[in-house]
């Protein structure tokens, strides 16, 4: 898909990778971007249209895809995570909240805007994925759960989606430079970096992105003779 003269929706684009999203497709020469958060006074960035749009609550969905009818790509970018483990005594709570946003949000924004990508052509659906769709050491455990449903979700999504001509793209990434990872002591790739090259594998018509070494590494290791996912020989 060319980002030129493209209508977009970001999720989640007041700040992290969705405000590196917003940034380059209009360095792209999109030629609009709504870029959606909770508040939207808290986006920013000159040149896009602020919308008012929480994941979890399905009338601001419906009220986007009214306002937002004119987009050819959306960008379930919004996502959210706590550190913590299956057997921590919150984990139930803990585990539905973070579904709620990075489960069921990028559901149902896909149920809302797939008749809307389809009347404007076809157009293309990113959903902002992780290394922690394959893998989950328990350190963010229903993060890592969420993601791998989201995973699921998407592949689910391109084929639902294929007869009407809707890419869909999946991005998945290791450890990024914003908000979600402060206080995480590992390697991280900067958000524009990453996003620059979400939006080549779009303009190549890729179906996954796997956008940094260590992703790579372990989408590798994951059919090795003891799998990535499973603990690791010290």
């Amino acid at each position: 898909m060319n980002i030129a003269n493209s209508v977009v929706l970001v999720t989640g684009a007041n700040r992290g990778i969705g405000l590196a999203f917003a940034r380059e497709l209009l360095a792209r020469g999109a030629r609009k971007v709504y870029a959606a958060a909770r508040n939207p006074a808290t986006v920013t960035l000159p040149g896009v249209q602020a919308l008012r749009l929480d994941v979890t609550k399905p009338e601001e969905i419906a009220a986007a895809a009214g306002v937002a009818a004119d987009v050819n790509l959306v960008i379930n970018n919004a996502g959210i995570a706590q550190v913590g483990g299956f057997l921590a005594g919150d984990s139930d709570a803990v585990t539905r909240r973070i579904f709620e946003t990075n489960f069921f949000g990028v559901l149902n924004v896909s149920k809302a805007f797939a008749p809307v990508l389809k009347a404007n052509g076809g157009g293309a659906l990113i959903n902002v994925l992780s290394v922690a769709s394959w893998i989950n050491g328990g350190e963010l455990a229903a993060y890592s759960a969420s993601k791998a449903a989201a995973w699921s979700l998407t592949n689910a999504l391109r084929h639902e989606l294929a007869g009407q001509k809707t890419q869909v793209l999946g991005l998945h990434m290791a450890a990024v430079d914003t908000d979600l990872t402060r206080g995480f002591e590992v390697p991280k790739t900067s958000a524009e970096e990453i996003v620059q090259r979400a939006l080549d594998g779009l303009a190549a018509g890729a179906d996954e992105v796997l956008a940094d070494a260590l992703t790579q590494q372990v989408w590798q290791g994951l059919t090795a003779p003891r799998p990535a996912y499973l603990p690791q020989a010290q």
